[in-house]
């Protein structure tokens, strides 16, 4: 057993939001009263497996898991309301939290859990402010640069990781005797629904810079969603930033050439807590993740879309086609936030242009402690 205090005692304010700059004004309110100590034990099911290195960066480490339905719920002494935001609720990625409402796994915990789907320039000041407690989210430039302006925010779990076999990410048009090996990126145009301050920008200044180019090389073309694969294939644009299962259409096509996408065993998103969740009620925190890593170890432990009945299921939560859900490999559904992760993003956004100044120190928008606390960390 080990006690440690939580700490990020800073009272914000809500303020506009640009999706690549945020400003926030002062707070009336008096700062936060300090958390007490907290007191971190070990939990049945969830043994050495249940946590890895943060500083493990192998594409095919083994994710942490704990045994199916733990850690055990520990309800909160009175139910508690809490609200998340999220993009969508269409995205797999999104599935362990509407798997975890369906289940009753947040009741379990003592928490009716309300998803609400708010874009995240929107969200942002809301759970800044305390008007929302959490987000499904990531720590887009938006963030970051909500952070340096005072926003009591910080990554408190991890979403997922690509599975060895999936191509979602950048896929250029070949041209007259290029080859896959080597595609001359610097200058071409490139199509994507996703802006320079996405957290894409990171494994995409990556691909580019194998192939002669990088985010300050290219002309970037904001199109919708139904649009990219057509731009890519019409001529268009010259490369696009393709989703899971779009980029099956061009899959096999030698004219086509995927040149690389998020890296494997590093999660790039996930659950971002505000004060409500990081001082003020911090058990009702825990709580939330413990129902969350619940939810993964039980539901989500490995290769899901086996199970033809889950799959079914899964197809009717999310509200899309079966066929569209199998089309693509399963998602390896990770909670733990890798070491420097943000570092990594913050030089991306740099490279875009959507961000400046000193770098934010990891410990200022990264909390491991509470998901720690929720599978025994000691």
């Amino acid at each position: 057993m080990r006690t440690r205090t939580t700490t990020a005692l800073v009272a914000v304010a809500a303020a506009a939001l640009l999706a690549t700059t945020s400003c926030a004004k002062e707070d009336d309110e008096a700062p936060s009263t300090p958390a007490k100590p907290r007191t971190v034990t070990s939990v049945s099911g969830c043994g050495k497996g249940s946590w890895t290195d943060p500083a493990d960066l192998a594409p095919d480490r083994r994710a942490a898991r704990c045994a199916p339905n733990t850690p055990a719920p520990k309800p909160l002494p009175e139910e508690r309301g809490l609200t998340i935001a999220t993009g969508t609720l269409s995205a797999e990625y999104v599935a362990p939290l509407q798997m975890a409402v369906a289940k009753g796994e947040f009741k379990k915990e003592g928490l009716d859990v309300d998803l609400k789907v708010l874009p995240t320039p929107e969200a942002l000041p809301l759970l800044a402010k305390g008007d929302i407690d959490a987000q499904w989210a990531a720590p887009e430039a938006a963030v970051m640069n909500g952070i340096t302006s005072g926003f009591d925010i910080k990554w408190t779990a991890g979403n997922f990781s690509p599975a060895p076999t999936s191509k979602s990410g950048l896929w250029v048009r070949l041209k007259k005797n290029e080859s896959a090996s080597h595609v001359p990126m610097a200058g071409r145009k490139l199509g994507t629904m996703i802006g320079k301050g996405s957290v894409i920008a990171y494994p995409m200044n990556k691909a580019l810079k194998k192939h002669g180019g990088g985010l300050d090389e290219i002309q970037f073309q904001q199109l919708g969603s139904a649009d990219v694969l057509t731009a890519l294939q019409n001529g268009g644009t010259d490369s696009a930033w393709l989703l899971d299962p779009v980029w099956r259409k061009v899959d096999g096509d030698k004219r086509y050439a995927f040149l690389g996408g998020q890296p494997q065993g590093e999660p790039l998103g996930g659950l971002l807590f505000g004060p409500n969740l990081l001082t003020k009620d911090p058990d009702a925190g825990v709580a939330l993740l413990r129902a969350y890593i619940r939810t993964v170890n039980t539901y989500f432990a490995g290769d899901y879309k086996r199970d033809p009945a889950f799959v079914g299921d899964l197809a009717k939560l999310l509200k899309t086609d079966e066929a569209v859900l199998k089309s693509t490999p399963s998602l390896r559904m990770d909670w733990e936030i890798r070491a420097g992760t943000t570092d990594r993003l913050q030089d991306a956004y740099r490279a875009a242009g959507v961000s400046k100044g000193d770098k934010i120190p990891e410990a200022q928008a990264v909390d491991r402690e509470l998901y720690e606390e929720a599978v025994g960390h000691q």
